[in-house]
């Protein structure tokens, strides 16, 4: 990349905005980052934008800027309480980064990279039958909705404007400092106690956060990334089985799985209402990384063990 390539990374203090923060310093880029705090991230060339929806004053952040780097997003929220969510994620994940989108035209930004995510596809697929970029959307929730609609005005705004954009629809992420279900069964793991899964043979893709920033930057100034929608991923699918075995591996400790049927398993969680956990634990998404290695040459440079040990350094 020219050393004369500026770039704004949005969500600079989030779980993906701040790894590629530090990638981006250590490998001498020029970026400024945003910040909803502060607190949030102590380095230079920071901006604080407390909110992000339709009406967000970005032209500072964006003056002789080149590239923007669009993690920031109101994430997947499990146990969303607001009255209307998906007019919250709206506001946020639509309204707010086409708001942005036409800004960054407006300062003379060449490229959008926006992190997206596989909910645009869907929450399940066949076994060995992984989600494509050709595939047909089929998001089923407010989040996965919000994020095909952005994905949309921006597809509509590139081909309107010339300025470059590239999608990338990572799963689930994983890495140093995660949280939600991941940190979760990590925490089970570690108590070591019993678990009836231990003969699940679903197909689960997974991401390693260093696999996801890698392929992020290769696409700041690969000129085959421009107008592409690429799938992230490891390239290795897991059974939740063989997860849990990693992972308590990646721990040192030892894994007690139970080996339940899955089907006596669906059917014990539906009964307890507890069918979309069972989806996410018994069921199958795999997504298809061949487009990002044809088309950027890109690899992940990081094996599913190697980035479940991550998950552990200190």
């Amino acid at each position: 990349m020219s050393e004369a390539t500026h770039i704004l990374l949005t969500g600079a203090s989030g779980f993906v905005g701040r790894a590629l923060h530090a990638k981006l310093i250590e490998q001498n880029m020029p970026v400024a980052a945003s910040l909803r705090m502060p607190s949030q991230l102590e380095v230079p060339n920071t901006f604080f934008i407390s909110d992000i929806d339709g009406r967000t004053d970005w032209s500072a952040a964006l003056t002789d800027q080149h590239i923007v780097i669009h993690t920031a997003a109101r994430a997947h929220i499990m146990k969303d309480e607001v009255a209307d969510p998906l007019a919250e994620y709206r506001k946020v994940n639509v309204e707010g980064t086409l708001n942005l989108a036409w800004q960054a035209v407006a300062a003379g930004v060449k490229r959008f990279i926006f992190i997206s995510s596989i909910k645009v596809n869907g929450e399940l697929t066949g076994l060995n039958k992984p989600f494509t970029t050709e595939d047909a959307p089929g998001p089923e929730d407010a989040y996965g909705i919000s994020k095909l609609e952005a994905e949309q005005g921006l597809q509509q705004l590139a081909a309107e404007t010339g300025m470059e954009l590239v999608i990338i629809r990572p799963p689930l992420i994983y890495g140093p400092g995660v949280k939600g279900n991941f940190a979760s069964m990590i925490w089970l793991a570690k108590k070591g106690l019993p678990l009836p899964l231990g003969a699940i043979k679903n197909k689960r893709s997974l991401v390693a956060l260093d696999n996801l920033v890698d392929l992020i930057i290769t696409c700041i100034d690969h000129p085959a990334a421009a107008n592409q929608v690429f799938l992230a991923g490891d390239g290795q699918d897991l059974s939740t089985t063989e997860l849990l075995r990693g992972v308590a591996r990646a721990m040192g400790s030892p894994c007690r799985l139970v080996p339940v049927p899955a089907g006596l398993l669906q059917l014990g969680a539906t009964m307890l209402g507890k069918k979309a956990m069972a989806q996410r634990l018994l069921g199958s998404l795999q997504v298809d990384i061949s487009k990002a290695r044809k088309v950027l040459g890109w690899k992940p440079p990081l094996s599913v063990e190697q980035g479940l040990k991550r998950c552990f350094d200190d």
